[in-house]
C-alpha cells in the first residue's frame, strides 16, 4: 500500500504546509522481542500540524552506575558494566469492577495480589489518582463510515472536554491508510478542526493504524501512561500487518491500553462480519488492559466515551520490581487479583502481559560489554 508497507521503523511526520519547517526525522528504538518486525508508519495529511518538541539525547554511561527506566546499571568486576535486574519495574494501570459490573474505586494496596509468570511480585508503589495520559483517537474513515461521522466526532470531541485538563491527544484516521489530522494538543478547537479534515472513503486497515499509533505514542508522548481510543464499524480488510502482529507490537512497546467502540449495528450490518469484528475488538482491548463496547445506536455513543473517560480517570496504578531478570527477555503474563471484605466477585482489568523494555545503556551492560 502507498506510504503504508510494512517498513522498517524510519522518518515519523512531514508537515507539507507552505511556509513551515519540514518534521524532523525520528527513528524509532528498536523494539525489544527477540525479532525485529517492519511496521507502519503514520503518512502526514496536508492539513497543518504543527511541530513535537525536537527529542533529547539521554544521558552517557560515564558514571559508575546509572539509575535507567529498567533498572541500574553498576559498575562490576573488571570493570564491566552489569545491570542489576531486581530495579525492573513494571507498571500496571488497572480497573475493577464487582460481579454486577459496578466499577469499585475504594480498595486499599494491600487487596490486590500480583502475578507474573504464575510467580507473586511485591507491590513497590500504589496510586490511586486521576493521572493525566497521552491519547491516540483514532477514527475509522472507510466509506461505511460516512453517516455515522456527525455522532463520532461529538462522541470524540467529549472524550477530551471529560479527560483530565494535562491530558494530550492526537487524531489519527485511518481507511485504506492512516493520516495523523491533529498532533498532541488539549484544545478541543485544534481537535475540532482536526476531525473536519477526515473524508469517509476506501477500505478498513485498523491492525496498522493501530501499530502507527502505538509507535508514534512510544516516540512522542510526554505522558507515560498511554491509551488508544478505536471507533469503527466493522472489521480490518486492508492492512498489512495481522491482529497477532499489532497486539505483540503494542506489547512490545509496553504500550497503550486500547479502547474500542465497535458500531457493528444497522440493516446493512453483514452478522458475520460484525461477529468476527467483534471478536477482534473484544481480543485488542482484552490484551491490553482496555475495554470494548458495542452500542445498538449512534445515539448511544457520546455515553460510551463518557465512561471510558471515567474509567481511565479513576484507575489504580500499580508498580512492581520483576523477580525475573529483563536480560532474559520473552513475553511475561501478567495477572492481578483483588479481594477485600464486603466485596463479591471483584475482577480486575489490566494488560495481560508485557516485554521487558531495555535501553542501549542496559542493553549492552547486560551483554558485558
Amino acid at each position: 500500500m502507498n506510504g503504508w508497507g510494512l517498513m522498517s521503523l524510519c522518518a515519523c511526520l512531514a508537515v507539507t504546509q507552505s511556509g513551515l519547517t519540514a518534521w524532523a526525522q525520528q527513528t524509532a528504538p528498536p523494539p525489544a522481542a527477540p525479532q525485529s518486525r517492519p511496521t507502519p508508519n503514520l503518512t502526514i495529511d496536508s492539513d497543518p500540524v504543527p511541530s513535537p518538541d525536537p527529542a533529547t539525547a539521554g544521558p552517557a554511561l560515564t558514571a559508575p552506575s546509572l539509575t535507567t527506566p529498567n533498572g541500574e546499571v553498576i559498575r562490576g568486576e573488571g570493570g564491566k558494566f552489569v545491570l542489576r535486574s531486581d530495579n525492573y519495574e513494571v507498571r500496571l494501570n488497572a480497573s475493577v469492577v464487582d460481579g454486577s459490573g459496578k466499577a469499585i474505586d475504594s480498595l486499599p494496596q494491600d487487596a490486590f495480589r500480583v502475578y507474573e509468570d504464575g510467580v507473586l511480585q511485591t507491590i513497590a508503589s500504589f496510586r490511586h489518582e486521576d493521572v493525566p495520559v497521552s491519547l491516540g483517537i483514532l477514527i475509522d474513515s472507510s466509506g461505511s463510515m460516512y453517516d455515522k461521522r456527525s455522532a463520532v466526532d461529538a462522541a470524540s470531541l467529549n472524550l477530551v472536554r471529560l479527560s483530565n485538563r494535562e491530558d494530550e491527544a492526537f487524531l489519527v484516521d485511518f481507511s485504506s491508510e492512516a493520516y495523523i489530522d491533529q498532533d498532541f494538543t488539549n484544545d478541543i478547537s485544534k481537535l475540532q478542526q482536526g476531525l473536519s479534515y477526515i473524508k469517509s472513503s476506501g477500505g478498513t486497515a485498523l491492525y496498522d493504524a493501530i501499530v502507527a499509533s502505538s509507535d508514534y505514542l512510544s516516540k512522542n508522548s510526554k505522558r507515560s501512561k498511554q491509551v488508544i481510543l478505536i471507533i469503527t464499524d466493522g472489521e480490518d480488510n486492508a492492512s498489512s500487518a495481522s491482529l497477532e502482529q499489532a497486539i505483540q507490537r503494542v506489547q512490545d512497546l509496553d504500550g497503550p491500553a486500547i479502547y474500542c467502540i465497535g458500531l457493528l449495528f444497522g440493516e446493512d450490518t453483514d452478522r458475520r462480519e460484525a461477529r468476527h469484528a467483534r471478536e477482534v475488538l473484544s481480543e485488542l482491548a482484552a490484551q491490553t488492559g482496555g475495554e470494548a463496547y458495542f452500542p445498538k445506536s449512534l445515539k448511544d455513543v457520546n455515553a460510551v466515551t463518557t465512561e471510558v473517560a471515567q474509567d481511565i480517570r479513576t484507575q489504580y496504578t500499580i508498580a512492581y520490581r520483576s523477580t525475573k531478570s529483563p536480560a532474559l527477555g520473552g513475553y511475561r503474563q501478567v495477572h492481578v487479583e483483588a479481594k477485600e471484605k464486603g466485596f463479591r466477585g471483584l475482577q480486575v482489568r489490566t494488560r495481560t502481559g508485557y516485554f521487558p523494555k531495555l535501553n542501549a545503556a542496559a542493553t549492552a551492560a547486560a551483554a558485558g560489554q
